[in-house]
């Protein structure tokens, strides 16, 4: 069974002809070669694989591509050709908030999702955003803070 999708991809409408439960996010990564969304869990349970779809954070690995039909999905490298990029990668970069770098797509991604819904968020409202996101190496605390200068950063 296979249908033709059409989404708009990081700004450009694209398609795809598959099958409809394919997953998201290995639709990005083959079909698209867009190799900043990766698998961690593969359950929707670290946000490796963070998109996002219709300004809302999503885990890909857990969207079957039939469901992004007609949405506009933003993946890393979109992001990374906003404005706003580069003051989220130097706050990370500054605040030594990347050790292995496995995590921080999704990182930038969810942090790129928190700023565009607050510019000023609390502590708290970075805590939540970041909690579908998990870090092995770095530990939160310090990516918590890498946000928090980030929007600093941001506002000015």
């Amino acid at each position: 069974m296979h249908s033709e999708i059409t989404f708009t991809l990081d700004g450009e409408r694209v398609s795809v002809d598959c099958n409809p439960l394919r997953r998201l996010l290995d639709v990005l990564r083959e079909d698209f070669n867009l190799v900043g969304v990766k698998e961690g869990c593969g359950e929707g349970e670290c946000g490796a694989c963070a998109v996002i779809v219709d300004g809302k954070l999503v885990n890909s690995c857990i969207v079957p591509v039939g469901a992004v039909n007609g949405a506009e999905i933003l993946t890393i490298e979109g992001i990374k050709k906003t404005e706003i990029f580069g003051k989220i990668a130097d706050a990370f970069a500054q605040m030594g908030a990347v050790q292995c770098g496995f995590c921080t797509p999704g990182m930038i991604v969810a942090t790129y999702a928190i700023l565009n819904q607050n510019p000023k968020p609390s502590r708290k409202e970075i805590v939540e955003g970041l909690s579908g996101n998990l870090c092995r190496c770095t530990g939160m605390n310090i990516i918590i803070e890498a946000v928090e200068m980030a929007a600093k950063n941001i506002a000015r």
